[in-house]
This record gives structure tokens, sequence and C-alpha cells, in this order.
């Protein structure tokens, strides 16, 4: 039962006596209380506190998502535009340092901040009431930078104005939802052929891992090469323009520190204490707040100083002003509104759909059928999701890999997301703390859950040829494209031609078998006519 293995697993329970009987007091009472029975935790043999840890680690390895997200849209300059430049403007001042552009700019991003926490809460709220998945949805890396970089373009320099870029988002969203309710989602979903279907598990974790070893989201142990594309750094000093080492290569104190963490998660998954990545993701947070050291998050820079200022608030709320309603159809029918609208239902339906499937994969959610309970509300959820937060100003929502971790942390049911909604709503008025855990410190976190889910490759069979080709395609293009949906499509594509021969030979075999039943056929009419004849 649920409630036999949810008490002493923990560090603190094997240390304090006291806690280990409050955990299971606590634990007994939501199980057998309205919420307990809501969420089936008895059914899925789970517990309010492994509910509660997994909710933790699955929010703290997306927790940069808020400023993340928040940062690469607000490069488009959203609402901002040359009328907000202070004097003397003219039309290329948003392309060029200006007070009054930058201060637009600020604003802005802290609008954004509030609309990717907003509509976070929202989406996985009603992924844990509706679907009763652990699953955590934020806006999604990708998308965003596809709305940023190519539809607005930087500080609107792109086809589309921001405004419009929401509009399609919104359509988007609707789209897809209409695709859920009408039950194709699911059937596209199935189309996956099975070893894509499993080498998704892989290919994510690699995908995951690979941030988690990079500087921007991760530990900086690799980065660009002029030569060989990807190298070895972890460099002291890095060119700010190409992010290549300069000098002091696997020298950095912050990657360093980023390493005992990986070493604190690592260690404490081998000796099965709960909430390892916690652990791990809050002992290097707490160090790199320490300003004057050589791993400090806060240096003595104007940006370091900035974000210290900003860190000592510790609480503060802000009221979205620009982005919320943006939406405008003004100049909608472009065949640029066209293209981007296609593009992202597509990578919706692919991307999102796998990565869906690929955590079932890992929580055991899969049935016999393919399929998984409160799948089909999930899908609508995940499109909902997204017309929510085209209304808020942010990009496409979608369902986070990162909650894989949580899934490994031992979240089991809709209860892991709602708490990580609810983390997301508290974070509104805890912005200053939020946004200060580093790279280094969720790299670690990042690679822990690539390992994890690599655990999924065994059940391919390698020796098939016809198996191990879409697998392995689909596994290496994910990282190294950057893109999950690549990978689906390459490994759909190379499994579907290696079919072709299959299916030629079906259809040669059924050709000969219908020649051959037409002849007879033939045969018993002139065997039947011959005796008409002679009489």
């Amino acid at each position: 039962m649920g409630r036999d293995l949810c008490v002493g697993n923990g560090f603190c329970a094997k240390s304090n006596k006291k806690w280990e009987g409050f955990e299971k007091y606590i634990n007994e009472a939501v199980l057998n209380s309205v919420i307990g029975r809501f969420f089936k935790l008895d059914a899925r043999k789970s517990c309010f506190t492994k509910e509660l840890r997994a909710a933790t680690t699955t929010f703290l390895t997306m927790l940069y998502i808020i400023t993340i997200n928040a940062s690469v849209i607000a490069d488009s300059g959203g609402r901002c535009s040359a009328a907000d430049c202070s004097p003397p403007g003219g039309a290329d001042c948003v392309l060029k340092p200006n007070p009054g552009y930058e201060k637009c700019l600020a604003q802005l991003k802290k609008d954004l901040i509030v609309g990717t926490a907003l509509s976070s809460f929202v989406g996985s709220v009603a992924m844990g009431l509706f679907a009763n998945l652990p699953f955590g949805l934020a806006p999604g890396m990708g998308s965003n930078a596809y709305l940023a970089y190519n539809l607005v373009g930087f500080h609107g320099s792109g086809p589309m104005l921001y405004e419009t870029a929401l509009a399609v988002v919104l359509v988007e969203g609707a789209a897809f939802l209409l695709i859920a309710v009408l039950g194709l989602r699911a059937k596209l979903a199935r189309l996956i052929p099975t070893p894509v279907r499993l080498a998704c598990a892989g290919g994510i974790g690699l995908f995951i891992a690979f941030t988690g070893l990079q500087s921007h989201l991760g530990l900086g142990l690799v980065g660009p090469d002029s030569s060989t594309l990807l190298t070895l750094t972890g460099c002291r000093v890095t060119d700010p323009t190409t992010g290549q080492c300069v000098e002091g290569t696997m020298q950095s104190p912050t990657l360093w520190l980023g390493l005992v963490g990986l070493l604190i998660i690592s260690y404490g998954l081998m000796k099965n204490i709960k909430g390892s990545m916690i652990y791990g993701i809050l002992f290097v947070t707490f160090i790199s707040w320490f300003r004057g050291t050589s791993v400090t998050y806060f240096p003595h820079t104007i940006i370091g100083d900035a974000s210290y200022d900003y860190f000592k608030k510790v609480v503060d709320f802000h009221m979205i002003k620009s982005t919320a309603g943006a939406i405008s159809f003004a100049h909608f029918n472009t065949s640029h509104v066209w293209v981007a609208l296609v593009t992202l239902l597509y990578v919706d339906v692919l991307a999102t759909t796998g990565t869906l499937y690929t955590m079932a994969e890992v929580g055991n959610f899969i049935d016999d059928k393919g399929s998984f309970e409160g799948e089909y509300a999930a899908y609508m959820v995940d499109a909902s999701s997204t017309i929510v937060g085209s209304a808020l100003g942010v990009s496409p929502i979608a369902t986070f890999i990162e909650s894989t971790a949580g899934i490994q942390e031992g979240g089991r049911t809709g209860l892991t997301a709602v708490i990580i909604g609810i983390y997301f709503l508290l974070s509104l008025f805890f912005t200053p703390l939020m946004t200060s855990v580093p790279p280094w410190a969720i790299g670690p976190g990042l690679i822990v859950v690539g390992v994890l889910m690599m655990k999924v490759v065994k059940e391919i069979d390698w020796s098939n040829m016809k198996e191990a080709m879409p697998a392995f395609i689909t596994i290496i293009l994910m990282p190294l494209t950057y893109s999950i949906s690549n990978g689906i499509i390459g490994g759909i594509g190379f499994y579907v031609a290696l079919s072709l021969y299959d299916y030629g030979v079906t259809i040669i075999k059924w050709l000969i078998k219908m020649r051959r039943t037409v002849i007879r056929e033939e045969n018993q009419v002139i065997a039947v006519a011959v005796p008409d004849n002679e009489v």
C-alpha cells in the first residue's frame, strides 16, 4: 500500500524519530481525506510527503523558466517602440543603448515574469486537477525563441508585431485544443512507432543533460569551438560574444561548485535519500548567494549590484501593465502569419506529444494498449494553457520535460502538479529569491534527470536494425539539433523508409494473390460455360 512506502526513507526520518512520526501522521491524514481519494494516492502507491518532495524537485528544476522566458521574449521589445526612447530618439533608437527604451524593456521583463509564473500556475494546477498527472507546465523553450527572434525579431525588427505574434499563439492553441477534443492527438501519438517512442526518453534525456552541461542553464562544462563546434570549457574567462574559451579551461570556480552539487545529488540517489535533488540544488544556491567569493551569483559589477539589490527585497509583487490582453488581429492575414501558425502547431503536436508520452513511460503510466490514464484530459489542458499564455503575453505553454525529476522523486499523482502550480503562484511574491538560483545549481539536476531517463533505452531491440536505426536517429538528433521535434521526425522518417521494403513485399504478394484469384474465377467461368456451348 502507498502508506507503507512513505515512512522511514528520508534523511530526516533516519535522524529524527519525532519527524518520522509527524510524517506518518500527515500522510495518513491526507491519505484518508478528500484530497487523498481525489488524487488516488493509495491506488498509485504514493503519499503527501512524497508528492511534496516531487513537486519541490520539479519546481526547482523548472525555476529557470521564470527569468529565462522573460529575458528571451523581452528581446523582441514587446510593446516597446521608438516612442518610448529618450530624446533625440529616431527610428533606430530601439537598436542602440537608450535610457527611455531600456526603462520600457525593464518594465516589459517584469510583466513577462508575472505572465510566465501565472500561466505556469494555471497550466500545472489544471493538469493536476483534470488529468491527475504529476506534470508541470510552463512556457516552452524553443517556441519562445521562435516568437522573439523569428517572428517579432530583436527589438521589433522582425516581420510582425508582438501583438500579432500573440494572436498567432492564440489561434494555434485553439487549433491544438480542437485536435485534442476530437481525439486526433491521441491517435496521432499512437502512430509513432514503438522504437521511436521508446527512444524519445533517451533522446530527451540527452537533450536535458546537454542543456545542464552548458553555461546558459547549467555547469558550463562544454561550450562552442571554432574548429570542432563543441569542446570542453569550464573556463575562467570566456568571450562574451561567441562564448568561446579565452583562458583557464576547467578553472571556473562555479563549475567545480556545480560538480559538488552533482556529487551530492548522485550520492543521495545512490543511498536512496529522498529529496536528494533538492539538497544538491539548495546547497549550491546557498553558497552562491554570498558576495565577495569567486562563486557568487552577485559579483561587484553593475549587473551584479542591481541583481543583489533586487535579491535583498526578498518579497516583491508586480502587476502586469502592458502584456496582458495585447493580442491583435489587425495584421493577421499575411504569409508570415500562416507559416508561423503551421510551424508552432507542428512543433506542439510532435514535440509536446512526444514529451508527454516519454514522461508517461518514465513513470510507468503506459498500459498494454499504449495509452495512459488521464491522457485525453492532459492533451486538452496542454492546449488550453497555451490560450491562457497568449492572453498573458507569453509564448505557447508546454508540458516540461523537467517533470521527470519529480517523477524520479516519487511523484505519481496530480497532487504533485497542483503543488508545482502553487509554488509558481507563490513565486509572484518571492520573485527576488526565485530569480536568484544560479544556472550552475540547476545544471546538476538536469544532468541527473538525463541519466535517469536513459533506462528506457534498454527496452529497444538493438539487434534488430529496423528498430535500432530509427531509435538511434531519434536519440542523436534531439541533442545535436537542439530540437525534440527534429528527433521525432528523423526517427519516424527512417522507420518508414526501412519499412518500405516490407510494404512493397506485402503489396506484391497481395497482387499475386489477387491475380491467382482472378485466374481461378476465369477458369471456373470457362468450365461452366463449356457444357452450355455443347448443348
